[in-house]
């Protein structure tokens, strides 16, 4: 009620109901309100905002504006945390930048709130705060504990520091993903659909992923005689109602998360790894795209979409189907034979779309790096790199993704990706240049990309220009509105290809077959968009505290790095631990990406932060 009631004072608002007028009275009396003929004011030494917690700052959130929020030292909260609503007094400050402290918390949010017992003190995980509480001398130091955020008082001892699988449960518990552990939800999933499907079980449909996959969404196969390439996608809708039980939990996870040793997967295994999983041997439900393929102008002729039922003859690997592109076939069956008979000159013509699509999209050198575990502890780092069977498949559901975009009403769902602010274009121009590559901004945005790439080839500096192009891209996101993908190089484009592990596929998937749009459509886009980051934060967490394990046991060992960011003296590990970030102790202004040795002086598991000597 008092977030409401200070929003209609501050907007001279001049309803208002016997219950709002009866608290404005207590605000009367200490004079933080202040009557002025017919309406309330807020008295300007004082602010009421939301507390807003980030990791090295707390910011006061104006009710009404953005640009009038506060930010303010951890030492000035009085208690409040994050989501309070508080009474702030505003502060002198010569230097004119507005300050302001907290008085009084006005409607405290009550929360759990994780944290570690460090020097017999409560110490938040998040952002290290130190809590004063009594209750803190009752445990072992390292101890992490669960605690109301306004008693403190314990809900529940998670473990402690020492113990490598806490991990997993300090990421879920930071960025509330907990009720992912949670015994799944039971289902009844049959294929029993009683309208006519197309029957594409003859076609020697396969599947191209990771050796570890068991949630396989799409399958392929090419007709060379025809130019047809179908893309089968997993039916995830026909078995996730809308509005169900299982779609709003769907919904509410968004998508699956991958971590190094396990998925926590957004629909139970029973369909996710089962039923809507496209596995070797097994009829399966599929959405499927049929495209026409024009050779001579690389671009899809004709697409038509239907609901199927396939076989997928085989499941492959990436690195099983890199071997057969390169020309080796290995021992093969006559099912396997038949699927690359078609799969090497689908390949040749991939690139050729792929060639083709490059000259409006971008080729960025990216790698992932894949934590290797053992017993929980941070074995050993693969580098993986997008090799041809990589791209193969990938130039397949770009092609079904436009098409599907193609086919949604004006107002559906589209994954958008805006083209970079002027402001970021040029600092990308001016960052280059400090590194020694002379460039210059070009008449357009993509000009001066593929401009900044050119030149970056003949520097040998392309990886490391491409992290720099990357770092000045705006975020995908997902739109009601179609914006077009800058990135991608197309004015239309959707995710339609993996509904197994991303909601916003199976939402894609209902439109199309309803041709109606979900009214809270908005809605579903914004908590999409975030979960999907608020994902990606959580499983860099968690890496990053295996990294800082395998930091502590090897104090004092060398190892190579690179800087990556100068005013944080910041660098990253490009040898044996890759991806692995440091701090480094004695920085000196050394220039972007140089490399050195340094020598590791100190981890801290609960915070993450590595130090570094230069050696």
């Amino acid at each position: 009620m008092l977030k409401e009631l200070f929003i209609k004072i501050q907007t001279n608002c001049k309803d208002y109901s016997k219950e709002e007028l009866i608290e404005i009275k207590k605000f009367l009396k200490d004079e933080i309100v202040i009557k002025n003929n017919d309406t309330f004011e807020l008295n300007s030494k004082y602010k009421i905002a939301l507390v807003k917690v980030g990791k090295n700052l707390v910011i006061l959130e104006d009710l009404i504006s953005e640009h009038k929020n506060i930010k303010i030292e951890f030492d000035d909260l009085n208690g409040a945390y994050d989501g309070d609503l508080v009474l702030a007094k505003r502060v002198f400050n010569p230097r004119s930048r507005t300050k302001a402290k907290i008085e009084k918390i006005l409607d405290g949010k009550k929360n759990d709130v994780l944290v570690y017992i460090k020097d017999k003190a409560f110490y938040t995980i998040k952002e290290n705060i130190k809590l004063e509480n009594k209750n803190a001398l009752k445990y072992q130091d390292g101890d992490v504990l669960l605690v109301d955020n306004k008693s403190l008082e314990l809900i529940k001892n998670l473990g402690n520091i020492k113990e490598p699988k806490i991990d997993e449960i300090i990421s879920l518990t930071l960025y509330n993903e907990t009720f992912r552990l949670e015994k799944h939800l039971e289902v009844d999933a049959n294929m029993d659909d009683k309208k006519q499907r197309v029957d594409l079980r003859d076609l020697a449909f396969c599947t191209i992923d990771p050796n570890s996959a068991k949630d396989h969404d799409d399958a392929i196969y090419f007709d060379v005689k025809e130019n047809i390439l179908y893309v089968a996608i997993a039916d995830v809708s026909y078995f996730v109602k809308e509005g169900s039980e299982l779609d709003l939990l769907a919904f509410k996870k968004s998508t699956s998360v991958y971590l190094p040793t396990k998925v926590l997967p957004m629909l139970p295994p029973i369909l996710s790894e089962e039923m809507c999983s496209l596995k070797e041997g097994q009829d399966r439900y599929s959405y499927v795209f049929k495209l026409y393929l024009d050779l001579e102008n690389q671009n899809v002729k004709k697409a038509e979409l239907f609901e199927a039922i396939i076989n997928s003859h085989k499941n492959f690997s990436y690195g099983r189907i890199d071997r057969v592109i390169e020309g080796h076939l290995d021992q093969y069956s006559k099912v396997e034979k038949e699927i690359f008979d078609y799969l090497i000159p689908l390949y040749e013509i991939s690139k050729k779309f792929r060639k083709r699509r490059l000259l409006k999209g971008y080729d960025f050198r990216t790698t992932e790096n894949r934590l290797k575990l053992k017993n929980d502890n941070l074995e050993s780092i693969d580098v993986e790199t997008s090799t041809a069977s990589h791209q193969l498949v990938e130039e397949c559901m770009l092609l079904a993704n436009i098409e599907a975009s193609k086919k949604v009403n004006i107002v559906g769902i589209y994954r958008i990706h805006e083209e970079p602010a002027f402001k970021a274009i040029s600092k990308l121009v001016d960052d280059v240049n400090i590194l020694g590559v002379n460039v210059k901004l070009q008449s357009d945005v993509h000009d001066t990309i593929v401009h900044i790439q050119e030149k970056a080839k003949i520097s040998m500096m392309s990886a490391e220009i491409d992290e720099l192009i990357i770092q000045a891209q705006t975020q995908a996101k997902y739109s009601s509105k179609n914006l077009g993908h800058f990135g991608l190089g197309f004015s239309s484009y959707s995710h339609f290809t993996s509904p197994i592990r991303r909601y916003s596929d199976l939402v894609l998937h209902r439109i199309l077959k309803t041709k109606q749009t979900p009214k809270n459509i908005e809605e579903i886009c914004e908590h999409i968009s975030l979960n999907e980051r608020k994902v990606d934060q959580l499983v860099w967490d968690f890496e990053d505290r295996k990294y800082a394990r395998w930091a502590n046991e090897h104090i004092n060992e060398e190892i190579k790095v690179k800087v990556v960011d100068t005013e944080k003296a910041r660098a990253v590990c490009y040898e044996k631990m890759f991806g692995m970030k440091v701090v480094l102790e004695n920085y000196k202004g050394q220039k972007l990406f140089s490399k050195m040795r340094v020598k590791i002086k100190s981890a801290d598991i609960v915070t993450k932060v590595i130090i570094a000597t230069i050696m």
